[in-house]
């Protein structure tokens, strides 16, 4: 199931990817009335679960000290572009979280998936594993879709 897991990450970070290949960093920021978040806070906010989410696996935290309050749970997007990487920048980040998050999968052993942890929603490892990793990640996926809707662009490709 890891490797599965592994796989859809993959899928969903291609399509984030794709999102937003054709923007500039200007256009990442733009936050049209009635779509919560704009791609740039997106892309930081899957880069910082990938972190989260790999610490649960024993991965240390790599990521600069201001991004939890940046693209945390709960944090705003910003229309103000300096508060924010550059586009190469974020791909980087995002690039790398996904390694990490991806070595760390790969080298777990299945039994992770059955560890029980104190979450009556998500029981165990492998529920919290499936949340975050894999339906977190296609839910902002899909968010971008709209989101590009909004400011007057088709989306890349069929995300299914």
């Amino acid at each position: 199931m890891l490797r599965e897991m592994v796989d859809l990450l993959d899928y969903s970070l291609g399509y984030i990817r794709q999102s937003v290949a054709d923007l500039s960093d200007e256009e990442l920021v733009a936050q049209p009335a009635g779509v919560p978040n704009h791609a740039m806070w997106t892309l930081g906010h899957v880069t910082f679960s990938c972190q989260g989410i790999a610490g649960e696996l024993g991965v240390e935290p790599w990521l600069p000290a201001d991004w939890e309050a940046t693209f945390g749970y709960g944090s705003t997007p910003s229309a103000d572009l300096a508060r924010y990487p550059t586009k190469a920048e974020m791909l980087a980040q995002l690039a790398g979280a996904a390694n990490r998050l991806r070595e760390a999968l790969l080298a777990a052993d299945e039994s992770v998936l059955k560890q029980s942890v104190p979450d009556e929603a998500l029981p165990t490892m492998g529920h919290i594993l499936l949340q975050v990793v894999v339906a977190h990640t296609a839910y902002h996926a899909g968010q971008l879709t709209v989101w590009r809707r909004a400011i007057g662009k088709q989306a890349p490709a069929v995300f299914v």
